[in-house]
């Protein structure tokens, strides 16, 4: 049994949640893959996979070998790259975390130019709002959405969204309009959970920085949701124009304190290394820097 192989077929089974869905992505037979899962099992003397008739998951200790499987096909595959002729060439699995909202507004728009350019990179694309350690999760790059990445990463700019404090015509007809920032603390405010500032908004304006602390009517993870809570007329919220400039367009949201703006928020493409940076990392942040970037 080559383990190699056989972790690659491990791994597909869980990402697939199943021996056949697995099977015709590696182009083997079914058969082929339960020999290879069987032979894994027996070599480690543990049960890798639970099987039912209607899925396949991991055990518990599937979940952490899987983990690992992950990093270290990651690094072979690294390995492989980094000698002889197609070094130089970007290929290979690329594993990308990004934001929810960013992602399917932006980002998914982009990736199709870069794999027409880059057809030996396969683009694995996870979504989610939650900080992910890159390196335990065996992500290649992150896109961060922060006005202060994470020093322990590597971090290149790539644009910056701006923040806008809107409403719904409804709240603002029935609450009334603040008319300075500090009366947005008596306001319903609809707040990201992730937000780097807390609970506390800060605006610039005519007489400098101020910073308003909130007590939000409502937190969430997600942008989008905090967008048609607003819609709904549930209160006042801060987000980025990739996530309400359609909302704003159509007249749903409204912006308010026009004579004070948010600080911009910037767009990062962050990873765990300078050392031996992959060609395919390489190319997609600058790809990304190309579409993004001034022009």
């Amino acid at each position: 049994m080559d383990t190699i192989d056989a972790m690659r077929v491990f791994v597909a089974v869980v990402e697939r949640n199943g021996f056949s869905a697995a099977a015709d992505a590696l182009n083997l037979s079914t058969a082929a893959v339960t020999r290879q899962i069987a032979a894994l099992e027996k070599r480690l003397s543990a049960r890798l996979l639970n099987r039912t008739t209607r899925r396949v998951s991991p055990t518990s200790t599937g979940a952490t070998y899987y983990q690992r499987c992950v990093q270290l096909l990651n690094e072979f595959d690294e390995l492989e790259a980094s000698v002889g002729a197609q070094a130089l060439q970007p290929a290979g699995r690329l594993r990308i975390n990004a934001p929810v909202s960013y992602g399917i507004s932006r980002l998914a728009a982009l990736l199709p130019g870069y794999s027409a350019r880059y057809p030996q990179v396969e683009l694995d694309l996870s979504l989610s709002d939650r900080l992910v350690d890159m390196v335990e999760e065996g992500f290649d790059l992150a896109i961060r959405i922060t006005r202060q990445p994470s020093p322990s990463l590597i971090a290149r700019r790539l644009s910056q969204a701006r923040i806008i404090l809107c409403a719904a015509p409804s709240y603002l007809a029935r609450r009334g309009e603040p008319a300075t920032p500090q009366a947005l603390a008596e306001h319903d405010c609809l707040a990201y959970s992730y937000s780097d500032t807390g609970d506390a908004w800060t605006l610039q304006g005519p007489h400098g920085d101020v910073s308003i602390p909130v007590v939000p009517r409502m937190r969430a993870n997600n942008g989008e949701v905090l967008r048609e809570a607003a819609i709904a007329g549930m209160g006042i919220i801060a987000q980025p124009d990739f996530i309400i400039d359609a909302a704003l367009a159509s007249g749903q949201l409204v912006p308010i304190l026009r004579d004070w703006t948010v600080p911009p928020i910037g767009i990062h493409a962050v990873y765990a290394s300078r050392s031996h940076l992959a060609p395919k990392v390489r190319s997609f942040i600058d790809y990304l820097v190309e579409c993004l970037g001034p022009a």
